[in-house]
């Protein structure tokens, strides 16, 4: 309780009649050029207009909701809800009940949510569910069952959510599956937009893209397929202290001219110039205490991340586990500042392994401008091949991955590498390797070894070679007969 409350015109003191029983951090870090604002945000959940269930409601999950409809078509129903308060709102169990849900109207260019706060609901917060255009904005969500800010069937495009604050966002058992592993927004169609809004807290995810094939339930069609789509906007955002990851994208994102158009012979034959890539770009992401990573993509396309600040993060600042369904270099992070732990770590036990970036399965991917800071003791700031670990039967080995411009402060382990430690690693400009002109790493291997590459396992867990090497992944398939008669080549077993 608060006993006492001090204004001087420097700042507010509030005395509470007992010590704090968890650690509150309130402070602006800076890291290279880079400030990490890892305060606690602070949303007002109380409003004049107050909207609820009854008494019952929290006892039975059972509690009031808005509804907007029309089977009429675009803008056939307008819906503006603004500064109320919505609470013991949304009814467990029942599909389409929802504390403030906008339902299969089209294009809805006259309706908004705007400045309202959201708390207390028993299935989720604001759905949008065969929608477009609508625009959510300013809203403060706090302790919702299942998915908080929710795009539904995945045909929902051209939406604008922004400046939305959403707080503590809970495991549900009463609906679908997927919300038992909630996130503050769920995302099924990436074209759509998402400024400046905050997850703080939840117990799965923080921005999830959970992309479909096609959109499902009643907006169901195949002529429409979100994993090919452009993205609209994704600037500004920030995650933190959710159970896995602060943004994750999956199944998969190739944004394309033709997003149904088969891309399935891309990668093979670069056949890029049927179907061309639709870069999409993820900037200005600060996540910070995520128990998994800031970010993680999954079989991504002409993706960039851009500008993305991690710290404290458990398992790693940035993954990306696959992305082969891109030209070459057009998967890539472009400016990143990763900090292994600051001072709002806390125990600093749970930090032991943590990654800085982890490199994806597949050839061309590019990491440049790259800053990592304290990454000392058991701590990489790189970590080679993403989940590979179980696929050590594939061809997933000696995928080829390209560095620039990296920042290596308080870091002592630059380079791990994970089954089947045979990646290569191409610094362009010698700011990995330390060499004048660039060099590679790469893991160990004796028949590897000599003048021009040298073991160094404390820094870089193999070998550093410099510019005059040459290392490439060799892959035969099918082979038939001779093939390589008369060919300059020595292949070589080394049994370690």
């Amino acid at each position: 309780m608060i006993v006492a409350i001090d204004n001087n015109c420097l700042k507010s003191i509030i005395t509470v009649d007992k010590p704090l029983d968890f650690q509150h951090y309130a402070g602006v870090q800076t890291f290279g050029e880079k400030v990490f604002d890892m305060r606690a945000e602070v949303g007002l959940i109380t409003r004049n207009v107050v909207i609820q269930g009854d008494d019952q409601s929290e006892k039975d999950l059972y509690g009031c909701h808005i509804m907007t409809f029309s089977p009429n078509g675009d803008d056939s129903s307008i819906s503006r809800i603004s500064y109320t308060e919505v609470r013991r709102a949304g009814q467990a169990f029942n599909l389409g009940r929802y504390p403030i849900h906008y339902h299969l109207i089209g294009n809805v260019h006259q309706s908004f949510v705007y400045g309202n706060s959201i708390h207390h609901t028993y299935n989720r917060a604001v759905t949008i569910h065969g929608i477009h255009f609508l625009r959510v904005q300013k809203n403060v969500v706090y302790w919702t069952m299942g998915y908080s800010i929710f795009i539904e069937d995945g045909i929902e495009t051209n939406n604008l959510i922004e400046d939305n604050l959403v707080i503590n966002t809970k495991s549900s058992e009463a609906l679908l599956n997927t919300d038992q592993t909630p996130a503050c927004f769920w995302i099924t169609n990436p074209n759509n937009i998402w400024r400046r809004n905050h997850c703080a807290g939840s117990d799965r995810y923080g921005f999830w893209f959970d992309l479909k094939e096609h959109p499902d339930g009643p907006s169901a069609t195949e002529t429409i397929c979100p994993r090919g789509e452009k993205l609209g906007e994704f600037i500004d955002n920030e995650a933190h202290s959710v159970e896995r990851y602060g943004l994750r994208i999956f199944h998969e994102l190739i944004p394309r001219q033709y997003p149904c158009k088969d891309y399935s012979n891309l990668a093979k034959d670069d056949h890029f110039e049927d179907n061309p890539p639709v870069p999409a770009v993820f900037k200005n992401f600060l996540g910070w205490k995520n128990r998994r990573c800031a970010v993680i993509g999954e079989n991504l396309g002409a993706i960039k991340f851009e500008n993305i600040l991690a710290a404290d993060n458990l398992r790693a600042g940035i993954e990306i586990s696959d992305g082969n369904r891109s030209p070459p270099g057009s998967l890539v992070i472009d400016g990143a500042w990763i900090v292994a732990t600051s001072q709002n770590a806390g125990d600093p036990a749970q930090y032991d392994i943590v990654r800085g970036l982890i490199t994806p399965k597949v050839d061309f991917f590019w990491a440049k401008n790259i800053h990592f800071y304290g990454f000392n003791g058991a701590k990489t700031a790189i970590e080679a091949c993403s989940h590979c670990e179980s696929l050590a039967a594939t061809d997933s080995g000696a995928r080829t991955n390209y560095f620039e411009k990296l920042e290596f402060v308080d870091t002592t382990r630059r380079v791990r590498f994970n089954i089947p430690k045979s990646h290569i690693l191409i610094d362009t400009d010698g700011t990995l390797t330390g060499k004048p002109g660039g060099g590679t790493v790469t893991y160990y291997f004796k028949h590897l070894e000599g003048t021009q590459c040298v073991p160094n396992e404390p820094v870089f867990d193999g070998l550093v070679c410099d510019s005059t090497v040459t290392l490439r992944r060799l892959v035969i398939y099918e082979a038939k007969g001779n093939g390589l008669s008369g060919s300059d080549l020595k292949v070589l077993r080394i049994d370690q």
